[in-house]
Order: C-alpha cells, then structure tokens, then sequence
C-alpha cells in the first residue's frame, strides 16, 4: 500500500522513441493483418487497444479480424527485437531519469506507470533508457487493461491499493489531464509534447511543468501530496 503514489506516462513523459515506436507497429500490424499499414489511428493520449481497433477499421478489416493479445504479443516481440536501435535513436527526456531517482528516496513514494503502452512495452521502454530500477510495474493500468485512460487509472489506484488524494499523475497529454481529473489525482501536465503549457492547463492540470529537469520542483509536488 502507498503512502503517496506517482503515476507516469511513458511516451513523451518519460522518453521519445523517435520513430522507432511507429515503425514496430507497423511491422506488427502487417504481419497480424497480412496488410501493410497504411493509416495509422491517431495514437495521442490513447490505450495500444484502441489504437490497434481504429487502425483496423481505417483499413476495412473488422475488429476482430485479430484478437489483442495476439497482436500485444507480436508488437512486444518487435520491441525486444528492435531494443538496440531504440537505444540509438530514442532517448529517455531531460530530467526523467534524475526525477525517478529523487522520488525513490522519498519515504512512502511508490512510482508505476499508467500508459497506454501494453505492460511490455512500457517495462522494456523504461528498461531501454535505464528508467525501470524504482518503477514497480506490478500495479500500474496499461493499454490492454482498458480502453478509457481513466480507467488505466483507476486500475493503478486499485492495483496500489491507493486513494486517489494520495497519488499524482504526470503526462504530456490533455488525455492524461482529463484522465487524472476525472479520478480525482493530483494532475502535473509535462509540456514535453505536442500540447503546450497552456493546453494543459485549459485542460485542468493541477500544475504544469515545462519539463522534468527541475527535479526539487518534481519532488516537491509529491511531498505537497497527503499522505495516508
């Protein structure tokens, strides 16, 4: 049980996969699909299935042409395979790896992740860039846990039998704002993606940051959490 949880986002939170990320999924979609991919769904702030059910209806082919854990399978497989060259040319962010460190010397913090990544991906991302020590996989919501990124959540908070005054999310996205207040965390919007900093906040961030390279301002807005 958490005295204070953090939730992280992965993509553009935490790292960058600079077009490796879309590249395996391409590959997975064609091999699961026998067709090239085409149009990809737009991905943003969205759970991989969701991505995978309008990617196949963009292409004609019906949702269930494919079961998830089938395709989740073959997308993690591309990511083990390819893991050398997500090295090379992703990069975890400016001030992420400092910021999981920090926190995991905090007393009663626990850190995971609520991503629309399958559990997977998120674990080998987060091992690719050296993010994985302090992040405990075990209770965090994934993509394949549910559709809606408020239920990742939720799913988080249950796993980590925590109460939603007492964890914090920090994403890139107005999905992970919206998601966030919706279940009633403390919401910390990270302008490290396509959404500015006034995005974020229109959309009901709590705080934002422009990053996450000032790691005293990281800490203390988990320490500003109460604590159970």
């Amino acid at each position: 049980m958490a005295d204070r949880l953090v939730l992280w986002d992965v993509d553009h939170t935490l790292i960058a996969t600079r077009g490796v990320g879309r590249e395996i999924f391409s590959e997975a979609f064609q091999r699961v699909t026998g067709r090239p991919l085409e149009h990809q769904a737009e991905i943003t702030g969205r759970s991989e299935l969701v991505i995978f059910r309008e990617t196949l209806a963009l292409h004609g082919l019906p949702r269930d042409l494919v079961d998830f854990p089938t395709y989740a399978a073959v997308l993690a497989e591309g990511y083990t395979r390819r893991a050398a060259e997500l090295r090379e040319r992703g990069h975890a962010l400016p001030g992420a790896a400092a910021a999981i460190e920090a926190l995991s010397s905090e007393l009663g913090v626990v850190q995971t992740a609520a991503t629309g990544n399958v559990r997977p991906v998120a674990e080998l991302k987060l091992q690719v860039f050296g993010l994985d020590r302090h992040i405990d996989f075990d209770i965090g919501g994934y993509g394949e846990d549910a559709e809606v990124r408020a239920d990742m959540i939720t799913v988080a908070l249950r796993r980590a039998q925590a109460d939603p005054g007492n964890a914090i999310i920090f994403g890139d996205t107005a999905a992970d704002v919206e998601a966030g207040v919706t279940t009633g965390v403390f919401v910390v919007g990270v302008a490290t993606g396509r959404a500015s900093a006034q995005e974020l906040a229109d959309a009901g961030a709590d705080w934002v940051l422009p990053g996450l390279e000032d790691t005293s301002a990281v800490v203390g807005l988990v320490r500003s959490l109460p604590r159970t």
